[in-house]
Formats: structure tokens, C-alpha cells, sequence
């Protein structure tokens, strides 16, 4: 015989403080959501189209049938030796990107120090410096990274002496400073705060315990 189970159920604000942690551990399992990280790659691309960075891309079917590119950017986190961000990319002379990074991030001195130093590079090669980076490997951290260095020269003269390693140094130093932005943005989302706006947003209702309920 089927009979009628009555349920008391509670908002989030509603709970005690043991239920509410249980709560945000169920919603801390569903977050955050597939391509979180698609905002920190926006910002990372415009950067890099600053800095005289084109990020390769590579086609992904979509289950539409079409295409679309992803850009060539991985990383795996956060917490274990070997983390790390990298990319692959092309890079070239762009004209004022010192300036230009300071008006796009004013606070961020990592980026001035890299738009800062490619540009000088630039300078003691004429601004014909142009550099490859490819990853290696099945790690993804900035030292997967391999850079190849060039200088375009109607004379065939070759980069200067500190070019390879000025440059690499620049592309892994972004690298790393994809990594925070990207560990910076997790932390946010998998935060108390932001745990327990997604909940009460979604207007879920728990047991008395803290268990989901409708």
C-alpha cells in the first residue's frame, strides 16, 4: 500500500551550524562547474594579444556536429608537486605593450615585469625577435615548456647571447602567473561564501541533518 511520508525540510539560513557544513560538503562535491576556468582563459588570451602573443588553438568537435578552437592552454592543480599551468603560443614584436599592460592591469607588477622585459630583448635585437613555445611531455607546469628563439635579420644575424633565455624565462614566468589566477579563481569557488550563495541562489532545501531534499 503506498502511503504519504511528510518531511520537514529547511532553507540554508534555517540550519545549525553542523547541518550547514554538511550542506556546503554536497555542494562543494557539484562545484564548481565544467570550464570554470573559462574566464581566467579569456584574460590570459587578452593578455598574451598584448603582449605580442598569438596562443595556438586546436579543433574540438562539437556534439552539434561543428568546430570550435581551444586554445592550447592545460593545467592541472592544485595541490600536488608537479602543478602547474603552460600553453603553446607564437610571439612577436607589439609595439607599446608596456604601456599597454599597465592600462589593462595597473596593479599587477608581474605583468609590467614581463611586458617590461620582452620589450627589452626587443630592443637589443631590433625588435625582429620572434619565439615559438611548444610543450613537452605529459606534465603541464611552465618548465613542459620548450621555446624556440629567432631573429628575423635581413643579414642572417643570430638573436643576442641572453635572447633564449630572457624569453623563456618571460613565457614561463606568464605561465605561472596563469597557474595563480587559476588556483585564485578555484579557491574563490569553492569557497564558504561563495558555496553558500550558490545554495541559497538555487533555493535548495535540506533536512534538519544538512541532507539535500528537494
Amino acid at each position: 500500500m503506498p502511503e504519504t511520508i511528510c518531511t520537514t525540510v529547511y532553507q540554508f539560513p534555517e540550519l545549525s551550524d553542523a547541518a550547514k557544513a554538511k550542506a556546503r560538503s554536497w555542494y562543494r562535491d557539484l562545484a564548481p562547474h565544467d570550464d570554470w576556468w573559462g574566464a581566467v582563459y579569456e584574460d590570459f588570451e587578452r593578455i598574451c594579444e598584448i603582449l605580442g602573443i598569438r596562443v595556438k588553438t586546436t579543433p574540438v568537435r562539437l556534439m552539434s556536429g561543428g568546430m570550435r578552437h581551444k586554445p592550447c592552454v592545460w593545467f592541472s592543480g592544485f595541490w600536488s608537486q608537479g602543478d602547474g599551468a603552460c600553453f603553446e603560443g607564437y610571439l612577436g614584436h607589439s609595439k607599446g605593450a608596456a604601456a599597454r599592460i599597465r592600462g589593462y592591469a595597473p596593479m599587477d607588477a608581474t605583468l609590467h615585469g614581463i611586458a617590461d622585459r620582452l620589450q627589452a630583448i626587443q630592443r637589443r635585437n631590433f625588435y625582429r625577435l620572434a619565439a615559438e613555445a611548444s610543450h613537452r611531455g605529459r606534465y603541464y607546469h611552465e618548465h613542459t615548456m620548450s621555446v624556440d628563439v629567432t631573429r628575423d635579420s635581413p643579414s642572417s644575424q643570430p638573436p643576442t647571447e641572453d635572447a633564449e633565455e630572457i624569453v623563456t624565462e618571460a613565457l614561463r614566468d606568464l605561465a605561472r602567473w596563469l597557474y595563480r589566477q587559476l588556483q585564485a579563481e578555484y579557491e574563490h569557488l569553492t569557497s564558504d561564501e561563495a558555496i553558500e550563495e550558490g545554495i541559497i541562489v538555487n533555493a535548495y532545501t535540506f533536512t534538519e541533518e544538512g541532507r539535500r531534499f528537494g
